[in-house]
């Protein structure tokens, strides 16, 4: 059995040691938020914060997590309250079909804590997700709105 933190909560999950933990998260503990895109952690959809950082959890066992910190898109709001990645997120119309957009979201929050100030340079070199729907102007203006809040 692991025990992980997740969104500030210790939650047990008996599993192989080697599953990876976006399929943890999905089925064994319910939070369908994070999703499946590639498998290969090339496409960013399944993408938590690991201690802060964006991870695309589709290719960390959950063996090696540990007792790190893992936020998930579940574990951003307060209260039902959107936090201000979300709600510029909104306000941009940044959403098309809306897949990538858990991925992308715990992305730019990684980013954010790193450089509350990005460049669009910054954010280029940040946003490594992939958006079929090419929502990548949108995600830029969000994150900068984000950024000012």
């Amino acid at each position: 059995m692991a025990v992980l933190n997740i969104n500030g909560k210790s939650v047990n999950a008996t599993v192989d040691p080697r599953t990876p933990l976006l399929w943890v998260l999905r089925d064994t503990l319910g939070m369908t938020g994070t999703k499946y895109g590639c498998g290969i952690a090339q496409c960013g959809a399944c993408t938590v914060l690991i201690d802060g950082m964006a991870t695309r959890s589709c290719q960390v066992a959950i063996n090696s997590v540990g007792n790190r910190k893992i936020t998930t898109i579940e574990g951003l709001s307060v209260d039902g309250k959107l936090n201000k990645i979300q709600a510029a997120w909104v306000e941009h119309d940044v959403p098309q079909c809306g897949y990538c957009q858990s991925g992308m979201i715990m992305a730019a929050t990684a980013l954010l804590a790193a450089k509350p100030n990005p460049t669009d340079a910054d954010i280029d070199a940040a946003m490594t997700n992939i958006c079929r729907c090419g929502t990548y102007q949108q995600v830029r203006e969000a994150i900068h709105t984000a950024a000012k809040a």
